[in-house]
């Protein structure tokens, strides 16, 4: 039994050495501000979370994942766990209440609930004409804003690690995560990288809430943020394009596990950023696969993973 069934994700936890930097480039990548102190910026989505993007000033580092869980009864038990800290009031913008763990890998991962919600920011799309549909937009022309995407929530984390089965079973005894997927190279026991979900019975959830990597280096892949449709991953592309300074690292593309159409970016530190739209969405109900590397790490469409994107990794 694990100590706790973690619900969802609900931010990621980076340092940077300029605030005014990083908050530049999570705007324009999609990202509004929620609060910034001296010491720290909290970015959210259009999606009523508080944040789900911290950077603290300091030397570019990745510093961990939060995770939500349902109700204080849960910190009350997740407490108890080995290595985990006391239940902490959060002396953070929103507020709430966590404990603390530190994973494998050195990383910090909080556990979160009572955080404040803020007001849902209302995205207008157009409709869209369809075979199924074709008249959904009968008389009105298509016309896309010009501007960054729209970032919604956050939707996973992804981690490297030379240490990849303690790191899974950690997550897993530790979060309540299922696996979604499970990937091998040659032989089914040589499983390379592991698709994990958030367990909630007969609710639908996300494909996966966490990936890990079997890699000789340790540190963040990418976090991952979701986006209202296809479209805006296009636009997102373009308009961080046009400014001629961020590095592209992988995109667009339709992915083979998650099926998520992404678009990945590098922050001015190098730490990736990706926008997703369509992901599936599975319950308990729908169990777990077995999936070989040369069919899983591919596209549906779009170019192969480079290098730089299979080999990153932010420490």
């Amino acid at each position: 039994m694990p100590w706790v069934k973690a619900t969802d994700i609900a931010y990621g936890r980076l340092r940077s050495p300029d605030l005014d930097v990083m908050e530049e480039f999570l705007t324009r990548f999609g990202m509004r501000r929620a609060e910034r102190t001296n010491n720290a910026l909290y970015m959210r989505g259009t999606d009523p979370n508080h944040h789900i993007h911290i950077t603290e000033k300091g030397d570019p580092k990745f510093v961990g994942l939060a995770y939500y869980v349902e109700s204080e009864d849960d910190l009350k038990r997740l407490a108890k766990a080995p290595g985990a800290s006391a239940i902490e009031n959060i002396d953070e913008p929103g507020g709430g209440k966590r404990v603390r763990l530190t994973e494998p890998n050195g990383y910090q991962i909080e556990v979160v609930c009572g955080i404040a919600p803020v007001k849902e920011i209302t995205v207008k799309r157009q409709k869209l004409n369809s075979g199924e549909a074709p008249l959904a937009r009968a008389g009105e022309l298509m016309r896309l804003p010009k501007g960054p995407a729209h970032v919604k929530r956050i939707g996973h984390g992804v981690l490297m690690t030379p240490r990849f089965r303690e790191t899974v079973d950690w997550f897993r005894e530790m979060l309540g995560f299922v696996c979604s997927d499970d990937v091998y190279v040659e032989k089914q026991d040589n499983i390379i990288g592991s698709f994990n979900r958030c367990d909630r019975g007969d609710t639908y959830v996300d494909h996966h809430v966490f990936f890990c990597l079997n890699h000789e280096k340790t540190g963040l892949n990418h976090l991952s943020f979701e986006v209202p449709d296809i479209d805006d991953v296009c636009m997102g592309h373009d308009y961080l394009k046009s400014f001629g300074t961020y590095e592209h690292m992988w995109g667009i593309g339709r992915h083979v596990l998650g099926s998520q159409v992404y678009d990945y970016w590098a922050d001015p530190w190098g730490r990736v950023h990706e926008h997703w739209a369509d992901s599936d969405r599975l319950n308990l109900t729908n169990g777990s696969n077995l999936v070989p590397a040369e069919e899983a790490l591919v596209s549906q469409w779009g170019e192969a993973p480079p290098e730089k994107f299979i080999n990153h990794a932010s420490p």
